[in-house]
């Protein structure tokens, strides 16, 4: 790669970096350019030559968070294939997406309330995107051998949700209490999927 490639790559991620570290305290639909450029040291000019408008650098970090996300949760699908745990697994996963980057676990859940639509719907892609990976996970014939589950889309639903929106509350935590809330986590996760089991059961007796 040529140096100009590299310093327009460079350029281009000192641009995300600054509206992820600005959008940490406000949340990035409230961000304008001039204090994203200012941020990244570069004149507002030079932003057009990496981005359309602050929309189109909206899409660009959710892509990051997409993108990193998914890398991770592929290595959790197979730490599930051979420990066979999904919680236990997933959670941890996830954890270690919240301690490496906090701020794109704060644009992931805080922002999907507002800012541009486009933006908005880009964020709920990714995040039936993960709902999907879970249910994928859930419909395994290991997992129907072991638990068989009943509405195991919603139930994934709910489990991202869960994961989500815990992961926002441990990023101000201790370690102790990081460790305290991912006990907690996995608890209720197991509840959800006891509650789907148990509907699965009630199906089953009544066709008997």
């Amino acid at each position: 790669m040529s140096t100009r490639a590299e310093q327009k790559l460079k350029t281009r991620q000192a641009i995300i970096d600054a509206a992820l570290d600005l959008s940490k305290d406000k949340g990035f639909p409230a961000l304008s350019l001039r204090e994203v450029t200012r941020q990244a040291g570069i004149a507002p000019a030079t932003f057009y030559r990496h981005f359309v408008d602050m929309e189109d650098l909206g899409l660009a970090l959710v892509d990051q968070v997409s993108l990193i996300l998914r890398q991770l949760m592929r290595q959790a699908r197979h730490r599930i294939k051979v420990k066979g745990s999904v919680i236990s697994t997933s959670v941890s996963t996830f954890m270690e997406f919240v301690e490496n980057y906090p701020n794109l676990v704060r644009l992931l859940n805080t922002d999907v309330a507002s800012g541009p639509k486009q933006f908005r719907e880009s964020i709920a892609r990714e995040t039936r995107r993960f709902v999907e990976e879970v249910t994928d996970d859930l419909e395994t014939q290991e997992q129907h051998e072991r638990q068989p589950l009943l509405h195991i889309n919603e139930v994934a639903e709910i489990m991202v949700i869960l994961v989500f929106n815990q992961g926002v509350t441990a990023l101000g935590m201790t370690t102790e209490g990081r460790q305290d809330l991912v006990r907690k986590l996995n608890l209720e996760l197991r509840m959800v999927l006891a509650g789907s089991n148990a509907l699965y059961m009630k199906e089953k007796n009544k066709g008997n």
